[in-house]
């Protein structure tokens, strides 16, 4: 009877986890269904975007219907610490996506500015997601936070990685134009790097690259620097620190399985 017990248990932990993923996987695809919509984009990885296909109204309440079925799910739970989890998550979605929207005066602030933004809009679902599974499986505070490490940096290794080949890989490989960011006004790490022997650039981040020629200037700035380069780096800094946070853990198929995440991240093409 004990044993029964104890895998009923096991069976309710590894349903709830699984549960998380699927949460995630929908607030992440929310989120893309959304930004979509903010950049009145016509593409999404190669195909037709939500709001292309039935509009911008339909594209938004799409998106809302995921989250609100991710709610659901969430509730359904029935872990209150998960539950917060998640839902800052959700704050730092729409917080990043205000960040997003505006440049910082200062030159110095920018980098720090871009770090934060990365993390609210794409590594704080990973982090959290990653916190939140282990914590339904009974994980002590030392774990927890090398499960929120894990995901942070993974999360921001990840942006890097995709800033980086928003310049060196083509349409067919991203599913999106090349530069694509620049078009948006975004100035990500490979510009910013590109500022430290191109400090013009720093008016037309300024400008949000809107004049014309902005773009077609940021672009060469950056592929005659070490822009590319210093943004690989840093991401292979941030893998390194993702991996310094299991390094203590046992080794086991699921260890060995975050490691193999981690570099499919930092060498991937697409």
């Amino acid at each position: 009877m004990f044993l029964l017990n104890c895998f009923q248990i096991l069976e309710r932990v590894l349903k709830s986890q699984r549960e998380i993923a699927l949460v995630a996987e929908m607030i992440h695809t929310a989120s893309l269904v959304h930004d979509d919509v903010i950049d009145t984009s016509d593409t999404r990885r190669g195909k037709a975007s939500v709001n292309l296909l039935w509009g911008q109204n339909k594209a938004i309440l799409a998106g809302d219907f995921i989250l609100s079925k991710a709610g659901r799910i969430l509730a359904r739970i029935g872990n209150e610490e998960v539950v917060i989890m998640l839902t800052q998550v959700l704050l730092d979605l729409v917080q990043g996506e205000l960040m997003q929207l505006g440049s910082k005066e200062d030159a110095g602030e920018r980098f720090s500015h871009y770090l934060q933004k990365t993390f609210m809009k794409t590594a704080s679902l990973m982090a959290y997601t990653c916190k939140a599974v282990a914590y339904l499986g009974g994980a002590d505070k030392t774990l927890l936070e090398g499960a929120f490490q894990y995901g942070r940096n993974l999360g921001i290794a990840f942006q890097l990685v995709d800033d980086l080949l928003d310049f060196v890989s083509s349409q067919d490989e991203m599913g999106k134009p090349a530069a694509a960011d620049l078009k948006l006004g975004l100035a990500t790490s490979p510009v910013l790097f590109a500022c430290e022997k191109f400090p013009e650039l720093n008016t037309l981040i300024m400008r949000r690259f809107s004049h014309p020629g902005d773009v077609e200037q940021a672009y060469e700035a950056v592929m005659k620097s070490e822009g590319l380069e210093q943004t690989k780096l840093l991401a292979q800094k941030h893998c390194n620190e993702a991996l310094r946070h299991i390094d203590s853990w046992r080794e086991s198929p699921e260890k060995q399985a975050l490691v193999t995440i981690m570099n499919k991240v930092l060498n991937r093409k697409k």
